[in-house]
C-alpha cells in the first residue's frame, strides 16, 4: 500500500522531494501559496493545492486526516512552518518532518510538534566539504550523529590486494558494505578478489575515523 504524504512548500527542496516521492509511488499532496508553482507541478503529483500556510483554517481544509507523513519544507518562513507543523499534528498525522534554516528554527519547530528536523543546506554543505577535503572521497552521507556512509576510492597501496588481506575492519575501523567495479555496484562481496584501479568502496564508519580514511 502506497504512503500518503503531504509536502508543504514547493521551493527547490520541497519540489524535488514531492516529485521524487511521487515517482517512487507515493500519493503526494503538494501545497504552496503560489498558483503558478501549483499549476506546474499538478500533472506530476496526486494532488496539488494552493493554500496560505499561515492560515490554520486553510490548512485544515486540505483534509489531512488520512495522511501518513507531512513534510514542512517552507524553510525560511517561520510563521508558516510553525502553523503547518501544529495543524498537521492536530489533524493526527503520525509523522511530521520539518525543514529548518538553522538550529534555532529547528528547536522551535521541535517544540511545536515536529517529529524530525532536517537541515538540507547545512547537510549538503557538509557533504560537499568532505568531498572537497579529500581526493578519494566521492560521496559522504551522515547516518547518525557519529556514523556516516562514505563512497571512496581505495588508497593506492590497497590496489591489487583483497579485502581479506587488507583487514579493513580491524586495521582501519571501516565496514565495507558494497563494492563498485566496472560501473556495477555489488552488495555481495568476494573477500578474496583483489581491488582494481576503478574499484570504489561503499563503507560505514564513525565520523571520528574520517581522518584515517
Amino acid at each position: 500500500m502506497s504512503k500518503s504524504i503531504v509536502v508543504f512548500g514547493l521551493g527547490r527542496f520541497g519540489k524535488s522531494l514531492a516529485l521524487t516521492l511521487s515517482r517512487g509511488g507515493a500519493d503526494v499532496m503538494a501545497v504552496d501559496r503560489d498558483p503558478d508553482i501549483i499549476d506546474a507541478i499538478s500533472p506530476e503529483v496526486a494532488y496539488a493545492v494552493v493554500a496560505d500556510l499561515e492560515n490554520a483554517d486553510a490548512i485544515k481544509g486540505l483534509g489531512l486526516e488520512k495522511m501518513d507523513i507531512a513534510v514542512v519544507a517552507v524553510g525560511s518562513d517561520l510563521a508558516a512552518s510553525i502553523m503547518a507543523v501544529m495543524v498537521s499534528k492536530e489533524e493526527g498525522i503520525p509523522t511530521v518532518i520539518a525543514k529548518a534554516a538553522n538550529e534555532r528554527m529547528g528547536e522551535i519547530l521541535k517544540r511545536v510538534g515536529a517529529d524530525k528536523i532536517i537541515f538540507p543546506e547545512i547537510e549538503s554543505g557538509e557533504r560537499e566539504a568532505r568531498t572537497l577535503l579529500s581526493d578519494n572521497v566521492l560521496e559522504f552521507f551522515e547516518i547518525d550523529r557519529n556514523i556516516c556512509l562514505i563512497e571512496f576510492k581505495p588508497r593506492q597501496e590497497w590496489i591489487g590486494k583483497s579485502l581479506r588481506e587488507l583487514r579493513l575492519r580491524d586495521r582501519e575501523h571501516i565496514n565495507v558494505v558494497a563494492v563498485k567495479s566496472h560501473h556495477e555496484m555489488r552488495a555481495h562481496i568476494d573477500p578474496d578478489k583483489p581491488l582494481e584501479k576503478d574499484t570504489i568502496l561503499l563503507v560505514v564508519t564513525e565520523k571520528s575515523n574520517l581522518g584515517r580514511i
